[in-house]
Formats: C-alpha cells, structure tokens, sequence
C-alpha cells in the first residue's frame, strides 16, 4: 500500500489515472467545453471524461461553471491547484521530445494561462 505521507504518493494518486494529465494538458491551454475536450482527447468515452472531470473537480484541480442559458452551456477551467501540475506536464513534453523523439502537436508548450 502506498504511503499516505508521501508527497510523490498523494501525487500520483490523483494524476496517474488514465486521461488525466492528457485533460489538464488540454485545460492549461484555457477554458473549454466539454465537446471540446472530448473531440480533443480523441479516443475517450463521455463517461470517462465525465469521471475524470468530476474528480478532478472533487480535488479542486478544475472548477466546472455553468451558465444560466438555453441551451445551457458548461465550461471547465484549471483552478491555481491545477495550474501548479502544469510544470509536471511541461517536464514530461521536454522529457518525451528529447528522449523519446517524440515530436508530436503538443511538443510545443502553449503559452500560460492566468487563473
């Protein structure tokens, strides 16, 4: 059992879950709708960006806002907790370009989004 005190532990409990990080990939880049994530993140089901969304809300790493309108439309920010794993997946871009010679549409960090 993984240590509950361990600050990389705690971590990776919340980050390791499948298309998680792929999301706050996608959120650092700005707010968006959850048609956009779900064409962005080609390959995953509208139930699974569901859950991820929900927990990652749960964790206080994405804030969901909802607007009164007809039809009502919802979108999903990085909150300054998620903003702060922001780094983890730059490291990750340098690290797979360089070492991995993957070169892919995200090689390139975007420019930062505020809070």
């Amino acid at each position: 059992m993984p240590d509950p005190d361990c600050p990389v532990c705690r971590t990776a409990e919340i980050v390791c879950g499948k298309w998680t990080l792929l999301i706050v990939r996608d959120l650092s880049e700005g707010r968006s709708r959850f048609c956009e994530l779900e064409r962005s993140l080609g390959g995953i089901s509208p139930r699974t960006l569901s859950l991820r969304l929900r927990s990652l809300e749960e964790e206080g790493i994405v804030h969901r806002a909802t607007f009164p309108e007809v039809p009502p439309r919802v979108e999903y920010a990085l909150t300054e907790k998620g903003l702060a794993l922001v780094p983890i997946i730059d490291s990750m871009r340098t690290y797979g370009a360089e070492w991995l010679g993957a070169q892919g549409s995200c090689a390139e960090a975007p420019e930062p989004v505020a809070a």
